[in-house]
């Protein structure tokens, strides 16, 4: 069994989805036995499938293995128009309360870095308001919501408005929502296109980091040239500094899910068992 899971106070996280393979959920849980991740990602929707008694037998064999839940999805889209975004909205109580019963305490989503229609005040404004409105559901169901912010200039200059693409800002967005359940996902790709330094990381507590990605980036580019749906495993190429990174979070007591989200062609075309293989020897190398 290759071990991917012990690391100093975080854990390994597997998501499958996040590799671009899609084995079931079931092969999914295997893998992560059989790779030694410490945590794998619920696929919330083939749960609400099963038994109680099916749910309940695959926990108990998840804590006999060490295996604990990463972080979920909110079915919650922050920019949809007004009245999408109201019926996500509503069914988000009855998800939460799903999340609660599984024991899963951790979910989040991305903040899209642009908009063609909203100036940069205009949309803070909505995200404080919306991210208020979805953490508002989730905290009373115990689940921390984290926000990953999206740094390649290649994406957020794509339209006429650019809007949070670095932690600074995202910390200023925290700031105004004003919950301490809402934290950051720090993703190292994200982390090195917006040109920031291992002390960014220290700036922050254990507390405010909801979960991080890892992952690095293709050689032959500038900074502002990295593309976000192009990158490498942790470690494969070096042009990301991931032992600082990972260093930091050691610094300031991370203790939460490390996932890989690598958007890798190479990787998506293998069959699942070889992606996990992989993906799990690469967290091994830099944990």
């Amino acid at each position: 069994m290759a071990d991917a899971a012990k690391t100093d106070g975080f854990y390994s996280n597997l998501s499958c989805g996040a590799l671009g393979v899609s084995p079931g959920f079931p092969a999914a849980v295997d893998l992560a036995v059989e790779f030694g991740f410490g945590a794998v990602d619920p696929d919330v929707g083939y749960l609400a499938g099963q038994s109680p008694a099916e749910v309940e037998q695959l926990r108990a064999r998840l804590a006999e293995q060490g295996v604990r839940w990463g972080n979920a999805g909110v079915p919650v889209n922050i920019n949809a128009d007004a009245a999408t975004f109201a019926t996500q909205l509503a069914g988000l109580e009855e998800f939460a309360a799903r999340l609660a019963a599984l024991g899963v305490d951790r979910a989040g989503t991305w903040i899209r870095p642009m908009s063609d229609s909203l100036t940069y005040r205009r949309n803070f404004a909505r995200h404080v308001e919306r991210i208020g409105l979805v953490d508002e559901i989730l905290a009373a169901a115990g689940v921390r919501f984290g926000l990953e912010y999206v740094g390649p200039k290649t994406f957020w200059s794509t339209e006429r408005y650019p809007f949070v693409h670095t932690l600074a800002e995202t910390r200023e967005l925290l700031a105004a929502i004003g919950s301490s359940n809402v934290g950051v996902i720090l993703d190292t790709f994200h982390w090195f296109t917006s040109a920031e330094s291992a002390d960014d990381i220290r700036t922050l507590t254990a507390d405010q980091i909801v979960a991080v990605d890892l992952n690095d980036a293709p050689t032959g580019r500038e900074r502002d040239e990295q593309i976000d749906g192009q990158r490498l495993l942790p470690g494969a190429s070096g042009v990301i500094d991931v032992a600082a990174f990972v260093a930091a979070l050691r610094d300031i007591g991370y203790a939460g899910p490390i996932k890989v989200e690598p958007f890798n062609a190479e990787l998506r075309s293998l069959p699942a068992h070889e992606a996990v293989a992989r993906t799990a020897e690469s967290l091994k190398a830099v944990l």
